[in-house]
């Protein structure tokens, strides 16, 4: 058994754990049987309404992964958490042990094998995902959504108002919004979408505005216009330079004039592409 850990929760969101689903679909069409871990049970609610994910198990963190997979077990540990020491010890325990590092100089600290963003050597592989899903034909409205992220615990959003209102935008709601914060919501952008909507919202926007690293490359991928935020996070997926290479804007904050150009001029120019998961990659990894 492959058991998939995605740290996730009220200040971290749920881009792992879609990063990790993305895997599993490609393992699940191989008959390998992956099991999603996460440590928020809310997570699992979502992204069973998001994406119909089936079957999940809540652990509290990243030093309880041995509470459920056993000696044999191959795991993918998809977090920033401190392991405590632990990451040796899994090593040592487990078949197969991989994590996932947003550095791209990172290397194997006690012989688990790393995926990281733009990997393209025999040593690693590329940490950037993107689901399959988001690679085929939707139509598109013409509209400008704003996918911050799925948490917004600091209320950057409304701290940003001006920001936001100086845009005619549609806003996808975090699935961990506090209670009641669609009232402020609407009194900023011009449409309000529920956070179970993610992937009809994100395939079928003309043009997506985010902070959230793996939404903007699976809004690229279905073919947005895409801008990202850079909010300088060092918990981001992937950083603001590799996103650049396959052709999605990115601005400095909540600069108003850079997200006006960057609305009215057309993306960048790709050097990459983004396509599905290399599935012979993976298999062969496992």
């Amino acid at each position: 058994m492959i058991y998939y850990y995605a740290h996730t929760g009220h200040k971290v969101g749920l881009e792992r754990a879609r990063r990790g689903l993305a895997l599993k679909r490609i393992f699940d069409q191989h008959n390998v049987p992956m099991q999603m871990l996460v440590n928020d049970f809310r997570a699992g609610v979502a992204l069973k309404d998001e994406q119909g994910l089936a079957e999940y198990i809540t652990i509290e963190t990243i030093l309880d992964i041995d509470a459920v997979a056993e000696k044999g077990d191959s795991i993918i540990i998809d977090s920033d958490e401190d392991d405590q020491g632990k990451l040796a010890i899994y090593c040592d325990k487990f078949d197969k042990v991989w994590r996932f590092s947003n550095d791209q100089q990172a290397v194997s600290l006690y012989g688990e094998r790393i995926f990281r963003p733009g990997c393209d050597t025999h040593e690693c592989l590329d940490a950037l995902v993107v689901d399959a899903i988001y690679s085929k034909e939707f139509p598109k409205t013409e509209n400008v959504l704003l996918f911050l992220r799925d948490y917004d615990h600091d209320k950057t959003i409304l701290k940003h108002a001006e920001f936001f209102q100086a845009f005619k935008m549609e806003i996808l709601l975090g699935h961990y919004f506090f209670v009641k914060y669609e009232e402020d919501m609407a009194n900023i952008f011009s449409k309000l979408h529920e956070p179970e909507m993610y992937v009809e919202m994100i395939t079928g926007s003309s043009t997506v505005v985010t902070a959230s690293a793996q939404a903007a490359i699976e809004a690229k991928a279905s073919g947005a216009k895409t801008i990202y935020i850079d909010l300088h996070d060092p918990s981001a997926l992937y950083p603001a330079a590799l996103l650049l290479e396959y052709g999605i804007s990115v601005i400095e904050g909540f600069d108003t004039e850079a997200l006006k150009n960057a609305l009215n001029t057309e993306n960048p120019k790709e050097t990459k592409v983004l396509s599905s998961y290399p599935e012979e990659v993976l298999l062969n990894a496992f």
